[in-house]
């Protein structure tokens, strides 16, 4: 069947709609580091995970995978494949034994580094886009915008 809605009138209320170029924007910007980590045998999931990580070493999958905005089976298998490729370690918390920590290994740490150093090339290339304070208005936007979403 045929939809009812034309070309140009979905553009239009594409236009309309501030989720979509919001999601847009999102989209791109993920394709854009994946394509630089791509070089490094990461995903952006997983470039998450170490950043995280190199920030707050020690944490449990599910404390990682809040940090990280994704979901505890989603962040299980990330660890995984973090873990099978010798860039994280883990082993179990003095605090609970069934719970693991995470921390990064000498080769996440250097794989990171390189990795991160790319990626910020990405969100440099960005920021270059708008003035000082374009930027500052820019994050007030999505500060409001976050807000008004999560309550």
């Amino acid at each position: 069947m045929k939809s009812s809605i034309r070309p140009a009138a979905l553009e239009q209320e594409a236009n309309l709609r501030l989720g979509h170029a919001i999601k847009r924007a999102e989209q791109a910007l993920i394709a854009k580091k994946n394509h630089v980590l791509r070089d490094f045998g990461l995903t952006v999931p997983q470039y998450a995970a170490l950043l995280v990580l190199s920030y707050a070493p020690g944490l449990s999958g599910a404390q990682l995978a809040r940090e990280c905005m994704v979901t505890p089976q989603t962040m299980a298998t990330i660890l995984s494949n973090l873990e099978t490729k010798g860039l994280v370690e883990r082993q179990p918390s003095t605090v609970h034994a069934k719970v693991l920590v995470t921390q990064l290994s000498r080769a996440g740490r250097a794989l990171l580094k390189r990795a991160d150093a790319h990626v910020l090339m990405v969100e440099q290339r960005l920021a270059a886009e708008f003035t000082d304070a374009e930027r500052e208005q820019f994050r007030d936007y999505l500060e409001r915008a976050i807000v008004v979403l999560t309550s």
